[in-house]
């Protein structure tokens, strides 16, 4: 597996990649309005190409030897809840996805090393993350690497309003 940054000519398989991971781990919560709303607003091509252009942002890639982008890594160097920051340098994951047929192939640990280090090298002193409320699994994956709940916060997909956690870690 090869970790790479993302360019324009990934964007269409990136946003496949991404709609086809969050429609097989939570597509099953929303209706199809707000399925098709929240996926054309967060991984169209546009979208993409709009946060790829975005020097605040990061997409690292787990590529295949095939090819084939099996895993992504979105993050941001401000984090989105600035409200929530003990520290003075918040930065974010955003998303951490794997390709739903190779989940449990260690995708998500390479990633998410490469995640941390970008953090420290940039100079964050703590990282947010968004997390589902139910996705015990994702909770468990981000306590080994020390994150732990700071606090309540809602996520909208289309009008339907999640429950999440904010995860967080001093670094």
């Amino acid at each position: 597996m090869t970790l790479r940054a993302a360019s324009e000519a990934d964007i269409p398989a990136l946003a496949a990649l991404g709609r086809d991971s969050f429609i097989a781990k939570f597509g099953h919560l929303y209706s199809q309005e707000n399925l098709d709303r929240f996926l054309g607003e967060t991984f169209s091509d546009e979208a993409i190409a709009g946060e790829l252009a975005d020097p605040g942002r990061l997409y690292c890639l787990a590529v295949d030897d095939a090819g084939e982008i099996a895993g992504y890594c979105k993050i941001a160097f401000k984090s989105a809840f600035p409200e929530h920051a003990r520290g003075e340098r918040a930065m974010e994951l955003k998303q951490l996805y794997t390709a739903p047929d190779r989940v449990g192939q260690g995708i998500g640990a390479l990633l998410m090393d490469w995640a941390m280090e970008q953090f420290h090298t940039r100079g964050a002193d703590e990282v947010h993350l968004s997390v589902f409320s139910e996705n015990t699994g994702a909770h468990k994956f981000y306590r080994r690497y020390g994150f732990d709940k700071l606090a309540d916060i809602y996520f909208w997909v289309g009008d339907h309003r999640d429950d999440e956690f904010l995860f967080a870690r001093m670094l």
